[in-house]
């Protein structure tokens, strides 16, 4: 994973330009898979490297995974303690990768004996436009998704500790949750090491690229490796690793979490008493009660102001405490006057259209970016990353709405 102070080759991908031009036309014949199978480097051991790592290797790939600071660190944006796992999407394929997802976190964290998935559930609670939940809600059933339509009425009786004002309508849907985050980076890395993958703390410093392909890349320790295929999964960092071609494509915005303290001897706030909730009125807050005992947990999902991942104060910021108190107050009343106990100060890396970018580089056709997390990726890391392999190892093209062409 490269730092915008690290200087890229002069042979680099940088300098190789950042025209759009179809993939087939520079693409080489693709490599034969032989025994004991393609060497893959993947530079990036968050949410989406780690998974495409260890499906690349589970597929009988040789596989090297890179990371500058090691997976699920602080200055990721998959580092943290928790993420939300839902299925209210209003696109059927990211549904459908929440379904996958979540068979493929309780079926590895039971074979690595570790609790990553914790099926507190989900309220989403509705105001004013709809047409999101509406559409979300036709995918949902024709996926077979368990949820429950709640009126605000319902809703206010079920969890008399919310503020019903506002809220139309929710939806509740009792088989999701929320995941361990920095946990779960953790334990994908152990398992691609367990199963023979190789993992090495070091920051990919260039690229070596011409006649359409990539034919190595440098690393901090001085090392180079020339492998058969190249996966770029550094989340915000591929934004100045490819300057020329992602930096106008990956904004990374400044976000805020906060933990407050809930009162003693009161469980109305408390993981499985409350589940985990989204307002999608106003700035879209959301939150994970009593996750992993750090206190009632909240966040504003709307964009900050645009941050360098590597250099950014992580401080929280007077008026970002401000509006959490008073949006906690107004919709928990019970919380009115808890104390601040924590808090972080992390990063979004967002595509222009908030849909994950996995294409081939248009000049390098043995190298593949993968990014745009945009705030929701972390939860689709197993389905994402068996879908790259796939893509990888079977020469595949990517669906339209994840490609590099819809930007041009």
């Amino acid at each position: 994973m490269s730092t915008p102070d690290e200087k890229i080759s002069r042979r680099s991908v940088l300098k190789a330009g950042a025209a759009l031009v179809p993939t087939t036309a520079l693409r080489p014949r693709p490599w034969r898979r032989q025994n004991p199978g393609p060497h893959v480097v993947v530079i990036g051991a968050g949410a989406f490297g780690g998974w495409t790592a260890l499906n690349l290797l589970r597929r009988g790939a040789r596989v090297t995974l890179c990371d500058t600071w090691g997976p699920g660190h602080s200055r990721a944006s998959s580092g943290g303690e928790s993420r939300v796992i839902r299925h209210t999407y209003n696109e059927r394929i990211y549904v459908d990768w929440v379904i996958r997802s979540l068979d493929l976190w309780r079926e590895n964290q039971q074979r690595w004996g570790r609790a990553l998935y914790h099926e507190a559930g989900v309220l989403w609670m509705v105001q004013d436009d709809e047409t999101y939940e509406t559409t979300a809600l036709t995918h949902l059933d024709a996926a077979g998704v368990a949820y429950e339509r709640l009126s605000d009425a319902e809703l206010a009786t079920r969890w008399p500790q919310i503020n019903p004002e506002g809220i139309r309508w929710a939806i509740y849907e009792p088989e999701a949750g929320y995941l361990l985050a920095r946990r779960g980076c953790e334990a994908v890395r152990d398992a691609f090491v367990a199963e023979g993958g190789e993992y090495r703390q070091v920051a990919c410093v260039g690229a070596d690229t011409g006649a359409g392909e990539m034919r190595s890349v440098g690393l901090s320790d001085g090392s180079t490796l020339a492998v058969d295929a190249y996966v770029f999964a550094c989340g915000p960092w591929l934004g100045y690793f490819f300057a020329d071609l992602l930096g106008p494509l990956i904004t990374t915005s400044r976000q805020e979490v906060y933990y407050f303290g809930t009162p003693a001897r009161v469980t109305d706030f408390n993981d499985g008493t409350l589940p985990v909730w989204i307002d999608s009125g106003g700035r879209f807050w959301y939150g994970i009660p009593g996750a992993e005992r750090r206190g009632f947990k909240m966040a504003d999902d709307q964009h900050g102001g645009t941050v360098d991942p590597t250099t950014q104060d992580r401080q929280l910021s007077a008026a970002g405490i401000r509006r959490a108190r008073e949006y906690l107050e107004f919709r928990f009343p019970g919380m009115r006057g808890a104390p601040l106990i924590e808090g972080r100060v992390c990063q979004y890396e967002n595509s222009p259209d908030g849909h994950f970018i996995i294409d081939r580089h248009p000049l390098a056709a043995n190298a593949w970016i993968v990014g745009g997390g945009s705030g929701h990726g972390y939860k689709h890391g197993p389905a994402l990353g068996e879908y790259t392999a796939g893509l990888i190892l079977d020469d595949g093209e990517t669906e339209a709405m994840f490609s590099l062409a819809r930007f041009a």
